[in-house]
């Protein structure tokens, strides 16, 4: 299947506040990053809002007094057709709540799919969540239709998913899907769909030290495309309604942790938790790795290699690449140097060497 996968980000298209056959567009239409950059609207939704699961932090649990909605999957694809052709969608994400159990509704979803791939020929961008409890051929045949695939993990181990979807499993359930995933990819080399997980960030006792590692295991074993980090926010008539939210930074040092594992050659084991297996909050993991290993040793730009030069603040893998092959030409000795490379001198400059000298720079009294 020729597809790519796509980023998709919490980022809300700004659309007008009109709803759809039950589906709101202004809580439904988000953005999604494809590969190079370019930007789609992403609708997300639900194929039945209606759930037999009591997950303690869940608008949608079993038993909560909501307003809920269910579709069928010819209405669904022909709803998405509808959106898609008058602009306003160019992409969607398909889950579900779980009515009539895991298996019933992972089908609901590969047939909605399905017509859309072959009734309507959408040739776009397709998310396919898999439900708890979706069999292994069920698996395979989503993986026919989708761009990505994922199966929200929630939690980092099972005696932590217990504190949130006491009614998941963990282990044999949940995690043997994303193996599943990877085998189908393993066993018939081609073009399959990437694969995410999800996590909720404080609404149990789990710690970033937690998430990270299984972050980095999932990526190593199953080849993870990337796990999302979704803040908590408590829901009334939830069992978690009092408890507090969980800081948006704290959503946000994890990503930058979890592409500093992907993307940047770092392991969990370098990255800077306390005592208490937390990520600081007042400075970007890779800078607080830096003023640690760097300050006193910096690296010359010249002559490290690619791994080296991406453990530098301000030099990402595009700046990297530039900076490689702009010293093929000659020696970077003056931070305008970097400048011109689109690189942020003063992010890097306290922790490099340009000819042998430390360039000088203005220091910084404001954490990042």
């Amino acid at each position: 299947m020729a597809f790519e996968p796509a980023e998709e980000t919490g980022v809300q298209r700004q659309t007008p506040a009109i709803c759809t056959a039950g589906i709101n567009l202004s809580d439904s239409i988000h953005r999604a990053v494809m590969p190079g950059g370019r930007r789609i609207a992403l609708l997300k939704t639900l194929l039945t809002s209606v759930c037999e699961n009591n997950c303690n932090y869940c608008a949608f649990r079993q038993g909560r007094d909501v307003r809920r909605a269910t579709f069928t999957p010819d209405e669904l694809a022909q709803i998405f057709m509808q959106l898609n052709k008058a602009g306003i969608a160019e992409g969607v994400f398909l889950s579900s709540g779980i009515a009539g159990g895991g298996v019933r509704i992972q089908d609901r979803l590969i047939a909605t799919a399905e017509i859309l791939r072959k009734r309507y020929e959408f040739a776009g961008y397709i998310h396919l969540k898999i439900m708890p409890g979706a069999e292994k051929d069920q698996i395979e045949a989503a993986m026919q239709f989708a761009n990505r695939v994922s199966v929200n993990l929630e939690a980092p181990s099972s005696d932590l998913l217990a504190q949130l979807a006491p009614q998941k499993i963990f282990q044999e359930g949940l995690l043997q899907e994303l193996k599943w995933i990877e085998k189908v990819r393993r066993d018939a080399p081609g073009k399959w769909p990437s694969s995410t997980t999800q996590f909720v960030v404080g609404a149990g006792t789990e710690r970033d030290l937690d998430l990270l590692v299984m972050t980095e295991h999932l990526q190593r074993e199953t080849h993870l495309a990337r796990a999302y980090f979704s803040s908590f926010s408590p829901v009334p008539d939830t069992p978690l309604e009092s408890h507090p939210p969980s800081p948006p930074i704290r959503e946000h040092r994890l990503y930058q942790s979890s592409f500093l594992i992907r993307d940047y050659g770092f392991t969990v084991e370098e990255l800077p938790f306390n005592d208490m297996g937390h990520l600081p909050l007042d400075c970007d993991p890779k800078l607080a790795w830096a003023k640690e290993h760097l300050t006193h040793t910096p690296v010359e730009l010249n002559t490290v290699d690619r791994q080296e030069l991406l453990r530098v603040p301000g030099i990402g893998p595009v700046g990297a690449r530039r900076i490689m092959h702009e010293r093929r030409r000659g020696q970077l000795r003056e931070l305008s140097d970097l400048h011109k490379l689109g690189i942020s001198p003063s992010r890097a400059a306290p922790y490099i060497l340009l000819s042998g000298r430390r360039p000088a720079h203005q220091l910084s009294f404001w954490p990042t």
